[in-house]
């Protein structure tokens, strides 16, 4: 079994993943983030390491849904290599930040690559709007996220919409954390998880 959480910047995905994997016992792929050589920089200066940052998330996904692909074990990831291509590089390119060159190039070794990509068997969508958003990353206080702007992740909550509304590869759960706190409450957390569990076993457990 694989399940996929998706959603922008500071919508809970690491930590609902975390959670769902302890309550599962199941493998947790998380996100390359605290090795990535580009994050900090690209934060700092968005045009010149835009292409940089992409291909090191491209990359580094497509070496974790191959290990995901030969697991044995069901697994939890945080985010997933569609993102990549039509969440953040898309944004990139069409906010003017990544020149239409590096984009095309991108987009290619990213269809290259994409058809070896064997979709979850879930995806769960995280929808948060933007207070919710900026609530979340002022909490958790990353130095390298303090650039972020709310244009960003408005654009980005955009690009989350138009992607969820078109996504066709399986079976996809909404959920609107606007009003949740799966940390705080353990009630949210359970009617996150009756919810899963009636998309994956059709039961509430």
């Amino acid at each position: 079994m694989h399940i996929a959480i998706v959603g922008n910047i500071g919508a809970g995905k690491t930590t609902l993943a975390q959670k769902l994997a302890q309550h599962y016992k199941w493998a947790l792929f998380e996100e390359a983030v605290d090795n990535n050589p580009y994050l900090k920089d690209f934060y700092d200066d968005m045009p010149r390491w835009a292409f940089h940052l992409q291909v090191f998330f491209l990359n580094s996904r497509f070496r974790q849904v191959q290990q995901i692909k030969h697991s044995e074990k069901s697994v939890v990831q945080d985010r997933t290599v569609y993102e990549d291509a039509y969440i953040f590089a898309r944004n990139l390119y069409q906010s003017g930040m990544m020149s239409e060159r590096d984009f095309e190039n991108y987009f290619e070794l990213y269809r290259s690559l994409v058809s070896l990509v064997t979709p979850p068997d879930l995806l769960i969508y995280l929808k948060a709007d933007l207070p919710k958003l900026i609530e979340q990353i002022e909490k958790r206080n990353r130095a390298y996220e303090s650039n972020i702007s709310i244009q960003y992740l408005r654009s980005l909550n955009e690009q989350y919409e138009n992607w969820i509304s078109h996504y066709d590869l399986g079976k996809l759960l909404i959920i609107d954390v606007n009003k949740l706190d799966f940390v705080a409450n353990p009630e949210d957390l359970g009617l996150i998880i009756n919810k899963i569990n009636l998309e994956l076993f059709g039961l509430f457990r």
